[in-house]
This record gives structure tokens, C-alpha cells and sequence, in this order.
């Protein structure tokens, strides 16, 4: 079973949205061992806000569904092009 804290750091960031990849702790994305059925298999899904936060999460589980992703986000390109590269590692396209 692995390890989740009782307790987690205080999170603040000055401005919202904020930058997923300051966060102590990480979030956790998606959970080990998910597999996905295919049920989105060769779909197409847009997710606005998709670069980080609920829309990352969506848009990894979305992949590993099947589906190629077209994330939109605001000007915050380090948290997209991480989750490019998650969308990419499901074998699915991103735009």
C-alpha cells in the first residue's frame, strides 16, 4: 500500500492560477496501475485549462482512454509542455 501524510504543507502561490510545478507535494495525476478500456479510443477531446491542476488530470485519463488531447491553458507554457509529455508517453497525440 503505499504512503499517503496525514497533514500536507500549507499551499500558497501570489497569483492564480497558480504553477503546478511549485507545489510541495505533487499532485498525484493519475494512479498507479490505472488502465485504461479504451472507451475513447481514436476520439478527439479538447480540455480547456488542461495544462495543469483537475484539466491535467482529465487530460491524462482521456488519453489512456484512447483519445488524442487538444489542451488550451493560459500563458503558462512549463506546466503545458508537462503535460504534453504525459499525453505523449499514453501514445496519443496532443495539440
Amino acid at each position: 500500500m503505499e504512503y499517503k501524510p496525514s497533514s500536507f504543507p500549507p499551499q500558497e502561490q501570489d497569483e492564480q492560477p497558480g504553477n503546478e510545478y511549485e507545489m510541495i507535494p505533487k499532485p498525484e495525476i493519475i494512479r498507479k496501475g490505472y488502465k485504461g478500456s479504451e472507451k475513447l479510443l481514436n476520439k478527439v477531446a479538447i480540455i480547456t485549462g488542461g495544462d495543469s491542476g483537475m484539466g491535467r488530470s482529465v487530460a491524462v485519463h482521456y488519453a489512456r482512454e484512447g483519445a488524442d488531447v487538444a489542451i488550451v491553458y493560459l500563458n503558462e507554457d512549463k506546466d503545458a509542455n508537462e503535460t504534453k509529455s504525459m499525453i505523449e508517453k499514453e501514445g496519443r497525440n496532443v495539440f
